[in-house]
C-alpha cells in the first residue's frame, strides 16, 4: 500500500460555472457548466479511480476490496465493509442551488435507503454578498412549514448568512439548506447522494423544464428546529492542526503551513484524507512521496503510522478521517 491519488470526476449542473477551471487550474474539466469535481468517491458507478502507483485505473472500492482493513481501518471496515465511507467534492456555485434537505440515517432507513447524508462545507472563496441558506430562522410546525411553501413566503423561514472565506459549516440530515450564488468550496459528505428538492428558484432548463422537487420526501425528514449560530467556531493556528469538525461520520481539521509537519497516525483505526485547499504541498508515507496542488486529494491507508507534509512557500490541507474510539486502536 501507498498514499494514492486519484482522476477528479466532473459533474455539469444547472447552476455550475467555470471557476474550477479558471481559479483553481483545472484546464482539463470538459464541462461548460462544472458545478462539482469528486475528488474521492465511493458512490456506485461513480467510483474514484486511482491516478498513481502499481493500482493505476483501478478503482477506489476496487482498492478497498483487495486491501480492506489496511486501506480504511479495523473498525471502519467492519462498518461499511468494501463501500468507501466518504465523498469530498469542490463546489462552485455560479447560480443558486436548490433549497434542499438529506435524510439522516434512522429516516433514510425507513425509506429504504442505506444511509442517510451528513455534510459539511469550507468556503474556499466567496463573492461579496453570497449567501448560505442553513436551517429555519424560527421555529416551525409541518403545518407552517407547508403553509409557508403554498403561499410563497418559505423564504422569509430560511436562516440565511453571508459567508467568508475560511468559514465552516455542519449540515446534519434533516437541516434545510442551500449554498447561493457565488461561491466556492469544499464539501465533505457521507456516501451518499441522496438530495431532496424543496425550492429550486422556478427556474428552467434548456428545455423549458423545470426540476423535479421532492415535497413529500422532504416534509418527511426536515428538522423544524430554530437554527442559531450557524458557522462553527474554530481555533486557527498555523503550522498546526486544527480541528473544525468532530462527528460520527467524519473528523475534519484545517492546517496551513509554510513548514513541514510530521504526524503521528499509530494509534489511529483509520484511512486519512488530505485535500489541498490552497498552494501546493506534498505528502511522504510508506516510502512514498505524493505532490498536491490546489484542488487535490490524497488518500492515505490506515496501516500508515508516520505522514510528513511540506510545502511550497505555504499551504493548506483539509484533513479527514473516521475516529472509532469505542472500537480501539489499531493492533
Amino acid at each position: 500500500m501507498y498514499p494514492l491519488k486519484f482522476y477528479p470526476l466532473f459533474k455539469n449542473k444547472i447552476w455550475g460555472g467555470n471557476k474550477i477551471k479558471t481559479d483553481l487550474g483545472i484546464d482539463y474539466s470538459p464541462l461548460p457548466n462544472c458545478g462539482e469535481m469528486w475528488i474521492l468517491s465511493g458512490v456506485e458507478g461513480n467510483e474514484s479511480m486511482v491516478e498513481n502507483g502499481f493500482l493505476a485505473e483501478n478503482n477506489l472500492n476496487e482498492v478497498l476490496e483487495i486491501y480492506n482493513a489496511d486501506l480504511i481501518g479495523e473498525a471502519n471496515y467492519a462498518r461499511f465493509g468494501n463501500e468507501f465511507p466518504l465523498l469530498i467534492k469542490i463546489i462552485d456555485a455560479n447560480d443558486r442551488l436548490s433549497v434542499q434537505v438529506h435524510p439522516d440515517d434512522a429516516h433514510a432507513r425507513q425509506q429504504g435507503l442505506e444511509r442517510g447524508k451528513t455534510e459539511m462545507w469550507y468556503v474556499m472563496d466567496t463573492e461579496k454578498n453570497a449567501i448560505i441558506i442553513d436551517g429555519f430562522s424560527k421555529k416551525l410546525t409541518p403545518e407552517s412549514y407547508q403553509k409557508s411553501l403554498a403561499d410563497g413566503t418559505l423564504m422569509d423561514c430560511l436562516n440565511a448568512v453571508h459567508p467568508a472565506k475560511g468559514d465552516v459549516f455542519f449540515i446534519p440530515g434533516g437541516r434545510v439548506h442551500a449554498i447561493g450564488k457565488g461561491i466556492l468550496l469544499a464539501e465533505i459528505q457521507q456516501t451518499s447522494d441522496t438530495t431532496y428538492r424543496i425550492y429550486d428558484w422556478d427556474r428552467t432548463d434548456n428545455n423549458g423544464n423545470h426540476r423535479e422537487l421532492h415535497t413529500q420526501q422532504a416534509l418527511e425528514v426536515l428538522d423544524f428546529s430554530k437554527v442559531g449560530a450557524v458557522k462553527t467556531n474554530y481555533s486557527y493556528n498555523k503550522n498546526a492542526t486544527s480541528k473544525i469538525v468532530e462527528c460520527p461520520y467524519f473528523t475534519t481539521s484545517v492546517l496551513t503551513f509554510d513548514k513541514p509537519i510530521k504526524k503521528d497516525f499509530s494509534t489511529l483505526d483509520s484511512f486519512v484524507a488530505y485535500t489541498c485547499i490552497e498552494g501546493i504541498c506534498a505528502i511522504r508515507t510508506l516510502n512514498t512521496i505524493v505532490p498536491m496542488r490546489a484542488s487535490e486529494c490524497t488518500l492515505v491507508p490506515a496501516i500508515a503510522d508516520i505522514v510528513e507534509l511540506f510545502p511550497e512557500k505555504e499551504a493548506k490541507v483539509l484533513e479527514v478521517y473516521i475516529d472509532n474510539p469505542e472500537q480501539g486502536t489499531r493492533n
